[in-house]
């Protein structure tokens, strides 16, 4: 999937059907010159679904469906036939889509299951047939209700990511890059910050025949939670990971304290974010020898104590099953 086929966000305006009107309808065949009212109901309006599939990744699909309209409701007819129903439409999208009102910005559900159908829009009822309404001192009533208008709203569509594992780490500091050779994925890549602009996914390989998901989340910079740079359009996706893998390459210049500042704005974001499995990944150690690994190892231990970290080389290609190893295991505890 190219970057630019990777739509997160859509606003879209969906609309029920109306209800189909009652019928009036007398009842008239050979030798019954006054049968009665027998006028039928109309039917309901086409509801609008939301369904969950598995099989999409992204919003792209609805980039350019921005008005969303079910059918309307049938008359009904004579001999208490029931108007048709409204056409019902389904929107299929990918799941961790989260529905929002785009006048209030409340939030009306999220579609997290495969198959998971929600109604976004009621359909408007049928109105009642003139049967419904006779009585002892109207037995031909000439009136029947209209059907009841569908209802219409804006929308907003907002995905977050649902993958294992997030990738998490400044602008820059080899994300992308590791995506690509632990998966088939094949993220732009370049010397320069915020390269990636879209999460990517990727399906990691594991040992018989096992795999689980990677998402390289863009370039988190410090200020996120407030919105600086992409800020939360960033940060929304690492809400449904499982596991952060928080990136931070060798040669930066203070690991813990770039470690803290990912942690720092994460935490600013959502404090839930605490509450899942991290892991560090020291990246481009093909640059340090076995005496400078050493003493970084030394001073890892003293700023890491609680959290486990990892030496890897991405273009060596060094380290990478023991990070798939650990992996696997954090997310099969």
């Amino acid at each position: 999937m190219t970057e630019g086929n990777f739509v997160d966000y859509v606003k879209i305006y969906v609309s029920s059907g109306k209800g189909g009107k009652g019928s009036t309808h007398l009842h008239r065949e050979k030798f019954i010159e006054k049968g009665g009212p027998d006028g039928g109901d109309g039917g309901r309006g086409g509801h609008v679904y939301l369904v969950g599939n598995k099989g999409l990744w992204t919003l792209f699909h609805l980039k350019f469906a921005r008005h969303i309209k079910a059918g309307h409701g049938g008359d009904g007819g004579g001999d208490r036939s029931t108007g048709a129903d409204g056409e019902d439409k389904y929107i299929e999208v990918p799941l961790g889509t989260v529905v929002k009102d785009k006048e209030t910005g409340e939030t009306l559900f999220e579609i997290t299951d495969d198959g998971e159908k929600r109604i976004l829009s009621k359909g408007g009822k049928g109105g009642l047939g003139n049967w419904h309404f006779r009585s002892s001192t109207n037995q031909t009533p000439r009136y029947a209700q209209p059907g009841l208008p569908g209802a219409e709203m804006d929308v907003i569509l907002e995905l977050k990511v649902l993958a294992d594992v997030g990738l998490v780490g400044f602008p820059n500091a080899g994300k992308s890059t590791l995506l690509s050779v632990l998966t088939s994925a094949k993220p732009k890549i370049a010397d320069y910050p915020f390269t990636t602009l879209k999460p990517n996914l990727g399906i990691v390989a594991y040992r018989d025949f096992q795999s689980f998901v990677i998402a390289d989340i863009p370039g988190i910079i410090e200020g996120a939670a407030e919105g600086k740079g992409l800020g939360h359009y960033f940060l929304r996706h690492i809400e449904r990971n499982s596991t952060l893998l928080f990136l931070v390459p060798v040669d930066t210049a203070d690991i813990k304290a770039e470690y803290d500042i990912l942690v720092n704005e994460l935490t600013k974001y959502n404090p839930e974010m605490l509450d899942k499995e991290r892991l560090l990944v020291i990246s481009k150690c093909d640059m340090l020898d076995d005496e400078l690994k050493a003493e970084l190892k030394a001073e890892l231990d003293v700023s890491f104590k609680d959290i486990p970290y990892m030496f890897i080389s991405s273009v060596a290609q060094q380290g990478l099953t023991d990070l798939k190893d650990k992996l696997w295991k954090m997310l099969n505890e």
